[in-house]
């Protein structure tokens, strides 16, 4: 580890265990327990006890929670939103241009197969997932880079963020049955901010029209849009016109049919299940499979004009 990053390092644990002892006094000192006080915020004991250990970043949501649980008044949001929490990471080379982008990004939309976007992954998600080709300072440093691009995107005013997830990203199993239901029930919290769309596009509507790889669509601050995806260590861009339609036209068409947000949140919510009582996910709900027979009937139906998409409130 070169000395800037050794700084970094000391200096992110020192602002995340101030959090966490602020968090543990005011819980302590209104007679809860970390199993008392996650159930009132709706969350796992073990994210508390994570964030009190500063084992793990908190959201601002969760610092929200915190806050009108124990009444503290606005001090533990007021001090996650004066914390820098991810001070001079650095990422691979390859990955610079594209953390740059997200760092200015106001609206990004994303596809994503076989594992969750690294801008919704748990930090137990992405250690177990970095930890198949790395160990040591270099597993953190890669862990640490992940999350930093987190914060900005997770935040009630953060840049507009659509992502849909392919259904193998929550049955690939990373870590084990105890990380992959922590890494559901986060897509659940994250889903609720104001700025976060997520959908799943279900495995067993064979008849949506799937990009051939995960892709990004991020539009910056002067209005340039870009195309982004990724092969086995290298990142491409593509601001070419005929590139950005016809991939900008395969997503919409995709999040047109992907599954709703209460049909997303109903089957997040069976894997959820699944993972903690059975150790792996279950299939999908029964509503949401006669929902998506209903879905396939009707594109069979014959059509006298044209389809009009029409925007689907979230609910």
């Amino acid at each position: 580890m070169t000395q800037r990053n050794a700084r970094a390092s000391t200096e992110a644990a020192t602002t995340a265990e101030v959090f966490g002892e602020l968090l543990r006094h005011y819980r302590e000192a209104a007679g809860l327990t970390q199993d008392r006080l996650a159930r009132l915020i709706h969350c796992d004991r073990s994210q508390v006890a994570r964030v009190e250990a500063a084992k793990r970043v908190p959201t601002d949501t969760f610092a929200k929670a915190c806050d009108e649980a124990l009444g503290t008044g606005g001090v533990l949001p007021r001090l996650w939103g004066r914390i820098n929490w991810y001070p001079q990471v650095e990422h691979p080379d390859w990955f610079e241009r594209r953390a740059e982008m997200d760092a200015k990004a106001v609206i990004l939309r994303e596809y994503q197969v076989h594992i969750v976007p690294g801008l919704l992954q748990t930090p137990e998600y992405a250690h177990a997932l970095f930890s198949r080709a790395t160990t040591g300072v270099e597993l953190e440093e890669r862990v640490r880079a992940r999350l930093s691009r987190q914060q900005r995107f997770l935040s009630a005013d953060g840049p507009l963020y659509t992502v849909v997830l392919d259904e193998s990203c929550l049955r690939t199993v990373i870590g084990g049955a105890d990380i992959m239901r922590a890494q559901c029930a986060h897509l659940l919290d994250v889903s609720e901010l104001p700025n976060v769309f997520v959908q799943i596009a279900p495995a067993r509507d064979h008849g949506l029209h799937r990009p051939n790889t995960s892709l990004s669509l991020i539009k910056l601050p002067d209005g340039h849009d870009w195309v982004y995806s990724e092969s086995l260590d290298s990142g491409h861009f593509s601001d070419d016109p005929s590139v950005l339609l016809r991939h900008t036209q395969t997503y919409d068409g995709l999040r047109a049919d992907a599954l709703s947000a209460r049909e997303t949140a109903a089957l997040i919510s069976d894997l959820i299940e699944g993972y903690g009582h059975h150790g792996q996910a279950r299939s999908g709900s029964r509503d949401v499979d006669q929902e998506q027979l209903q879905r396939r009937q009707r594109r069979q139906l014959p059509r006298s004009r044209p389809r009009i998409p029409r925007p689907r409130p979230r609910t």
